[in-house]
């Protein structure tokens, strides 16, 4: 009887233990969110609560380098429609009134009409120039560079033979990429020489410690010369700021000169007259893709020679160089160049006619229908003499669209007053990574992208490294119902094929 009893007891304790077992393995399924990697295009509300049971459910991946944190909330600048008006409202050097500013302020204020002669040659490039500012995340104020710098001629030329509206000397422009032979200037060609410039204002920024005013200086002056005043006055005891410096006068007026301009922008006076210039593109590039006369582009676009001459100032020819660059900028409001289905299909170079030449047989050569080559070259018959120089055509694929397109910050976008609803994400920096690389996978602006984590653009980031993202936030979707049976439903996700 008692050995009965022990073993009923027995078993009594070997079945409980084995439902206590059996209950600890099914605690363990919410592990199935371990390689789970959020969408945070359609992430929900952050400040909103999770109900516990959800939360019980949800184990936090120690394995990707993304962590949400909160939602942040950014107002995009005021609408604008002039170019100005968005120059002025991101201006932010901090000016201050001393002899230096008020002298150039004075004599600006003799000038009335200043900004607004500078401004009318300034217009085919001004809106390109600022968008590559803003791309690159450098001072708004570095616009109004080349007013101070040849009150922007593309032709001008110093004593010391730099030259443009950036006024480069050779060895810069060379240094930064610029081509220059008998054919082309790139430091004459606006759009090319500013890449070049933004280049080397960005290098001269890293050089001199993020100190503006000492790049700036070093831009006119040259960076040996600055650095050495500097030295000179570490050595001494004394400040080292740019009013302290004992530059060359040309030097100590250049920067003033530009804070003056700024101020007056930013600040308008009574008596000088305000420019005005509508807040988008008036130009536009397109890459002709072989070597290209200017007369043939007139004559096929209706733009005018002199036009074209007077946009593109670095071709010092009528023709490009057979090497290239063969980018010409044109006058957006010429839409009808682009529009034009026999320059889409064709662009025209020169042939001479050869003996037993024919008109079908030199078509044929350039793939041209004979219509289309006696169009290009006004002929009504098909008579041609030997020596005769013929417009003749080259497959040519225009591109998509008539304007440049730069990826500027979403906060930047002249837009209405609306909010901007982000989710701020820690990222952790791996081998091969980049900011350029890291913007691309985000989809957000590299400037954005290097301000937020007060970098420079060409920073090297260390594997390891913590960077902070703030992604633009979809439109939040409808809250979906909580299922009753979570833990049934999340294993029917992970059964299904992706």
């Amino acid at each position: 009887m008692i050995t009965m009893r022990s073993l009923i007891l027995c078993f009594l304790v070997l079945f409980l233990f084995g439902c206590e077992s059996t209950e600890q393995k099914q605690a363990e399924a919410p592990q199935i969110f371990t390689h789970f990697e959020p969408d945070y295009a359609n992430h929900q509300n952050v400040d909103e609560p999770i109900p516990q049971k959800q939360q019980a459910l949800l184990i936090e991946e120690q394995s990707t380098p993304l962590k949400v944190k909160n939602r942040v909330v950014k107002k995009r600048p005021p609408k604008t429609t002039d170019l100005w008006v968005h120059i002025a409202n991101n201006l932010h050097f901090t000016v201050y009134q001393n002899r230096a500013l008020k002298k150039r302020i004075k004599w600006y204020l003799k000038q009335p009409k200043y900004l607004t002669t500078v401004s009318k040659r300034a217009a085919p490039y001004l809106y390109h120039i600022v968008k590559k500012i803003e791309q690159r995340n450098l001072p708004m104020e570095i616009a109004l560079l080349p007013f101070v710098e040849s009150d922007f001629r593309p032709t001008a030329a110093s004593s010391q033979q730099a030259v443009g509206v950036w006024q480069l000397v050779g060895a810069t422009a060379y240094h930064f990429g610029i081509k220059s032979d008998q054919w082309y200037d790139g430091r004459q060609d606006v759009l090319a020489s500013t890449d070049a410039a933004l280049d080397y204002l960005s290098y001269l920024h890293k050089r001199f410690n993020g100190n503006w005013l000492h790049a700036l200086a070093a831009y006119n002056s040259g960076e040996g010369r600055v650095k050495r005043a500097i030295e000179k006055n570490t050595k001494r005891g004394k400040s080292t700021d740019f009013w302290s410096l004992s530059l060359p006068k040309e030097t100590a007026d250049y920067v003033p000169k530009l804070l003056a301009l700024s101020y007056l922008v930013k600040h308008p006076q009574k008596g000088m007259k305000q420019p005005k210039l509508a807040y988008k593109p008036l130009t536009t590039q397109m890459n002709i893709g072989q070597q290209f006369d200017f007369s043939v582009i007139a004559k096929l676009s209706g733009i005018g020679s002199k036009q074209l001459h007077a946009i593109n100032q670095g071709y010092l020819k009528n023709q490009s160089s057979p090497n290239g660059p063969h980018t010409l900028l044109l006058p957006i409001g010429q839409e009808a160049l682009l529009k034009s289905q026999f320059f889409k299909s064709n662009f025209a170079g020169e042939y001479i006619v050869k003996k037993n030449d024919t008109l079908y047989g030199i078509a044929k050569r350039y793939s041209m229908s004979v219509k289309a080559l006696k169009q290009l070259n006004n002929k009504a018959n098909n008579f041609i003499g030997i020596g005769e120089k013929l417009l003749v055509g080259q497959p040519k694929t225009l591109p998509s669209s008539l304007t440049i397109d730069y990826k500027i910050s979403p906060y930047l976008e002249p837009q209405e007053d609306i909010v901007i609803p982000t989710i701020e994400i820690d990222y952790t920096v791996k081998t091969g990574d980049s900011l350029w690389s890291i913007s691309q996978l985000y989809d957000v602006p590299h400037s954005d992208l290097a301000k937020w984590n007060k970098l420079s653009a060409s920073s090297i980031l260390k594997p390891g490294s913590q960077l902070v993202l703030f992604i633009p936030q979809a439109e939040k979707p409808k809250a979906k119902p909580i299922k009753k049976d979570l833990l049934l439903d999340l294993q029917k996700t992970l059964n299904q094929p992706r």
